[in-house]
């Protein structure tokens, strides 16, 4: 069968989730450094398909760019590569279950979180400042994104950082369900699309566009940095609590053994 039952992509998930806690840091940062590049490319695409389109189609323009920006994820999952968002699901799966520890999700957060954050920089300075992707005809989509995400306040950004790893993991869950890359592809695309179409905020992606606007001299680092913190703590709520805890105790907690529950009745 091409396809895997959630229990056992619930197994798999914390599997996942203990091998990711015991890699090497040398290898945590050059995966996350190619994940956060990888992000900022589908985000760089979908600037660049939505800006084709004319002004007065151009919810068009964000329908169609949204349905390119899943690239990234498919190249972090097929490619191979540390996303923050994906592991806050699979670390506090592992967590939940006993095999890994709190320092370990917190030790792989923060190394994940620098090494995207470079790579997505990268990707903003070099191809989105230097060579103009971001600057230039895409200006101004770039800063209306960007100026959207950043001006949001702390409530709103965390609870739309919420919805965005909600959706974002489930897309990764997705991922585990198939065995084939086409399938794989597909169960990842649609809830990928759908988060950005929605609007919801994802830290990664911000760690993108918000500096594409500051290289191009609209933005500051300090609205930066008071996004960063709202849209984390959402995406980490979203992915551990949403969809990680969620399935954890559906789907891959340990029963109790029907013994101890008949006794545990009795002794009551």
């Amino acid at each position: 069968m091409s396809l895997n039952s959630p229990q056992q992509i619930a197994a798999m998930a914390v599997e996942t989730g203990v091998k990711k806690s015991r890699m090497a840091v040398p290898a945590i940062l050059v995966l996350g450094f190619l994940a956060g590049a990888f992000i900022a490319l589908g985000f760089l695409l979908d600037i660049h398909v939505s800006t084709m389109i004319p002004g007065p189609w151009a919810s068009l323009g964000n329908l169609l760019g949204a349905a390119v920006f899943p690239l990234g994820l498919i190249l972090v999952i097929l490619g191979g590569g540390e996303l923050l968002t994906g592991n806050m699901m699979t670390l506090p799966m592992a967590l939940f279950s006993g095999q890994i520890s709190a320092f370990a999700v917190l030790r792989n957060w923060l190394l994940v979180t620098v090494a995207n954050l470079a790579g997505a920089l990268f990707v903003a300075y070099f191809f989105g400042h230097v060579l103009g992707m971001t600057e230039g005809a895409f200006l101004s989509k770039t800063l209306a994104i960007a100026n959207a995400k950043a001006s949001a306040d702390f409530t709103h950004a965390f609870i739309s950082g919420i919805g965005c790893n909600w959706m974002v993991c489930l897309a990764v869950w997705l991922s585990y369900a198939s065995k084939e890359v086409t399938g794989k592809i597909i169960g990842m695309w649609f809830p990928i699309m759908g988060f950005v179409a929605i609007g919801f905020q994802h830290v990664v992606a911000n760690m993108f566009v918000i500096p594409a606007g500051i290289f191009a001299g609209a933005l500051t680092w300090g609205q930066f940095a008071d996004n960063m913190v709202p849209v984390f703590l959402g995406n980490a709520v979203g992915g551990a609590v949403f969809v990680g805890l969620a399935y954890f105790v559906s789907l891959a907690k340990p029963a109790e053994p029907a013994a101890e529950t008949a006794a545990a009745v009795v002794e009551h």
